[in-house]
């Protein structure tokens, strides 16, 4: 029998155009994607894309199972949504808790677009659970995050939104400056200008130093963007940033390098309960971000 799952899978392969992508924005493994789509052509008797082909592309039979998704899973959507406004009120607010301290500025564009679009949806855009997000999430806190960190969990969804590059940002006169990437060993002891977060938190030190058993130095704290820029220009210290942060850094003495040869990468993701009382109202705001991050990365490449 033919799942809702198959059918999102589909979807995801047809929108990713690979099945790496297709795994990221389904929240899986490339090998239980893998696993499920060979369990579905077992089903069929048939293949669903043509192997090895890039772009990807479907067969005969994967082209239909494309064409029922596309038409089944939003009535599902749909019915699902008006099902549950039947029972929850409250369907107008929509709490936003956001875990990067960074994102405030760019997303300010898309409040105002959310807002002339859906006048009706009170918006309430907050950072006061931070790295408690998720938890108040589940519990009915809030009803959609923004994470990097997705915790795997029966009652969330996640969508992938999109990846964005950390860069060491120093000044121009750091010894570390003119070169085209650094080690993670180069920043040993070096002192870390940071937002008010654990040290264990930062993406800087959780996924590129202590991954190579490097020591960090001392750690100083800045609340605003433009301090913490100012404080690394001064030489006080050295931060990992988004490159979105980078840009506001106009005029100052600094610059920014590659943390490692391939560069930082990391995923943002959009993170709602499956059995909220907003789900449509969630994916609308997050489908404004995605379209918003997407198109500054291309700006900031």
């Amino acid at each position: 029998m033919i799942e809702l799952r198959h059918l999102r899978t589909l979807l995801a392969l047809k929108e990713s155009g690979s099945l790496a992508g297709a795994a990221k924005k389904r929240f899986v493994t490339q090998s239980a994607l893998s696993h499920q789509i060979k369990e579905l052509e077992t089903r069929i008797n048939s293949s669903i894309f043509i192997r090895k082909s890039k772009p990807l592309a479907f067969t005969q039979e994967g082209a239909r199972l494309l064409n029922l998704a596309e038409e089944i899973l939003p009535k599902v959507i749909e019915t699902e949504y008006d099902l549950k406004q039947g029972l929850n009120e409250g369907g107008n607010q929509l709490g936003v808790g956001i875990e990067c301290h960074s994102c405030f500025r760019w997303l300010m564009p898309v409040m105002e677009q959310f807002r002339t679009t859906f006048p009706q949806v009170n918006l309430d855009l907050s950072s006061r659970h931070l790295f408690d997000s998720l938890n108040a999430l589940e519990m009915g806190e809030l009803d959609v995050v923004l994470t990097s960190d997705p915790v795997p969990g029966q009652a969330i969804a996640y969508q992938h939104l999109f990846d964005f590059e950390v860069k060491l940002v120093v000044s121009k006169d750091h010894p570390l400056a003119k070169l085209e990437y650094v080690t993670a060993q180069q920043l040993e002891k070096q002192t870390i200008i940071s937002y008010p977060v654990p040290l264990e938190r930062l993406d800087l030190y959780r996924h590129f130093m202590e991954p190579a058993g490097v020591e960090a130095g001392e750690q100083l704290h800045c609340d605003l963007t433009m301090m913490l820029l100012q404080r690394i220009a001064c030489r006080d210290g050295v931060a990992a940033l988004p490159t979105w942060s980078i840009s506001e850094s106009y005029g100052l003495n600094l610059t920014s390098v590659k943390l490692g040869a391939e560069g930082l990468k990391r995923p943002l993701f959009g993170a709602y309960r499956k059995d909220g009382r907003n789900v449509r109202t969630a994916q609308n705001w997050l489908t404004l971000v995605a379209n918003e991050g997407l198109a500054k990365q291309h700006k900031l490449n």
